[in-house]
């Protein structure tokens, strides 16, 4: 990926206080969005592990998930199969007050579905047809559409897959189609600039998000989201603690009554 020297990561507290300081603001967006009845859709799309499922945790970490939900997809049935492409993405549209985070889109039809042979040539063409014209419906509807494409070095990736192999608490993110990447990095290169000529339109333009540093990305993407948006704070309703009534002589029962969890601390304390 050429000579390109990398700037400096930020220091973990830098990171944290500014990372903190966007969920804030996520907060704000996230009420304006509420309160205004407006409609928000976040597209993540890039290469297998160039933090887009991490980045969705930090946007989501403080929104209240009745609002704010994600969409990840399986693979689809064999209705679904039958279905007008598009089709079972509208299904998880946002309503009035809602944001939906789309972790990976239709736009697979433009890279794996393409890539792997998922798709026949023909719906690839057909699909790069109609997606702006999908897109521009959408946006024509009031809706909200911002699409980021994580961008990440073939060598940092292939760091990445290495770090999953040794930790098993992310071991379960590595599958076959993962392995593909790797063999096929050109191949989704050329799906990739094939797509962004056909689908990086005016209207709903792609924003692309250098992602070797995550931390960087994290904050890029955040902070390029509340830029994009004209959200205003809501004023928050004044909230009271009601004062506690006397007892009424209310006697809890008796603890060996109940089944507690086991105290695992206890050994640790010692």
């Amino acid at each position: 990926m050429g000579d390109k020297k990398r700037p400096a990561r930020l220091s973990v507290a830098t990171y944290d206080r500014e990372l903190l300081s966007l969920q804030i603001e996520l907060v704000k967006l996230q009420e304006w969005v509420r309160v205004g009845g407006h409609r928000l859709v976040v597209v993540f799309e890039g290469r297998d592990a160039a933090g887009k499922g991490s980045t969705i945790k930090r946007v989501t970490a403080h929104l209240n998930p009745r609002i704010a939900r994600i969409a990840a997809l399986p693979a689809p049935t064999e209705r679904e199969s039958t279905q007008w492409y598009f089709q079972r993405y509208v299904d998880h549209l946002p309503a009035a007050g809602e944001i939906v985070l789309f972790d990976r889109s239709w736009y697979n039809r433009a890279g794996v579905e393409h890539v792997m042979g998922f798709c026949t040539p023909q719906e690839h063409a057909r699909f790069l047809h109609q997606c702006p014209i999908f897109e521009r419906l959408l946006i024509e509807d009031g809706i909200l559409l911002r699409k980021y494409w994580f961008s990440v070095s073939d060598a940092v990736q292939e760091q990445r897959f290495k770090a999953r192999l040794d930790d098993p608490t992310r071991r379960w993110k590595l599958s076959g189609m993962d392995m593909e990447s790797i063999t096929r990095w050109e191949a989704y290169s050329r799906a990739k600039d094939e797509m962004f000529v056909h689908t990086d339109i005016p209207e709903s333009p792609w924003y692309v998000v250098e992602s070797d540093d995550k931390r960087a990305a994290r904050i890029n993407m955040i902070a390029h989201l509340l830029s994009s948006i004209p959200y205003e704070e809501v004023p928050l309703s004044t909230v009271e603690l009601p004062s506690r009534p006397p007892s009424t002589g209310y006697q809890r029962p008796p603890r060996d009554l109940q089944t507690f969890v086991p105290d695992r601390t206890a050994d640790l304390r010692e």
